[in-house]
């Protein structure tokens, strides 16, 4: 369990976070928000590499400004920027990242090989980091972040410019680190690794705007959708002129009342429905619901 209360920072005359209380239970946790909307901030004051100016923090029972060293034991942590020494080979990253974090030696050896088969690099293990892809660099990341057994891995955008292969590959071995009992903290813009998040926190403009499980957020902020696909093209047109919107071959409606609104549809037109549904907004459309849609520098 993760607690922050009070949570405030400033850099000069810009506030980045103000008055966040928030609990992060064990399990997958997604923090979510646009640019500059403090996340990174946030992720820095957690892993006791920003100095906290106002409010309190207690991660696995210790308050990060107290025992900043025993909170760094806890986590491991992946970087929105690589942080590779790409002069060092594959294995000598790992075995420097074992040293700094005092993993014993008689243990090290088997805790690099366990690693680079989890991230699936043990080919690679004496190639200079320089020659890796991308994702292959980023596997290694991940795999560097969980050397030291750490109990919540803090992943700050983790697959941001990757490939759609890299991406499932990585979140392939963020699953198995789940079943291991390892928590997951993730920052990230891509909505669809957020559904897959126990809880989600909705951040902006430094300000938690809403906090629950997807279903949740869904269900509390979203309105029901009813999605039409009908035979007749001059219906549709019509509906569309009354605000429906066409989304593949379906048009999507949001009256007030569904019920009612199908109930009367099929009593006049059930003739020329070829099917319907009804749904809840997507969890993007949640976020922008929130947020707003204007583009973020």
């Amino acid at each position: 369990m993760i607690k922050l209360e009070g949570l405030e920072h400033r850099y000069g005359e810009t506030t980045a976070l103000t008055c966040i209380d928030l609990e992060i239970p064990p399990g997958f946790f997604a923090l979510l928000g646009p640019n500059g909307a403090g996340k990174t901030t946030l992720v820095g004051l957690l892993c006791t590499l920003i100095p906290l100016q106002r409010g309190r923090i207690v991660l696995g029972g210790y308050a990060v400004d107290r025992h900043p060293n025993q909170v760094r034991q806890l986590l491991g942590l992946v970087f929105q920027e690589p942080t590779l020494d790409e002069r060092l080979t594959v294995y000598e990253n790992l075995h420097f990242h074992a040293l700094l974090y005092r993993v014993p030696a008689r243990e090290i050896a088997y805790r690099i090989r366990q690693v680079l088969e989890l991230v699936e690099l043990v080919d690679w293990s004496n190639a200079p980091v320089h020659a890796l892809s991308r994702g292959m660099k980023r596997r290694l990341e991940i795999g560097r972040a969980f050397l030291h057994r750490p109990k919540l891995l803090v992943l700050d955008e983790p697959t941001t410019g990757l490939d759609v292969q890299s991406r499932r590959h990585i979140w392939e071995y963020l699953h198995g680190l789940r079943q291991q009992g390892v928590s997951l903290l993730l920052t990230t813009h891509q909505l669809e690794e957020a559904e897959q998040a126990n809880q989600v926190a909705i951040l902006d403009q430094g300000r938690i705007l809403a906090q629950g499980s997807p279903a949740e957020l869904k269900e509390r902020l979203g309105r029901p959708r009813v999605y039409l696909r009908l035979r007749d093209p001059m219906l549709a047109q019509h509906l569309m002129q009354r605000g429906g919107v066409l989304e593949g071959n379906e048009i999507r409606l949001e009256p007030p009342d569904p019920r009612a609104f199908l109930r009367d549809f099929l009593f006049r037109h059930s003739d020329q429905v070829e099917g319907m549904r009804v749904g809840l907004p997507s969890l993007e459309e949640i976020f922008l619901q929130l947020t707003g849609r204007a583009l973020r520098g």
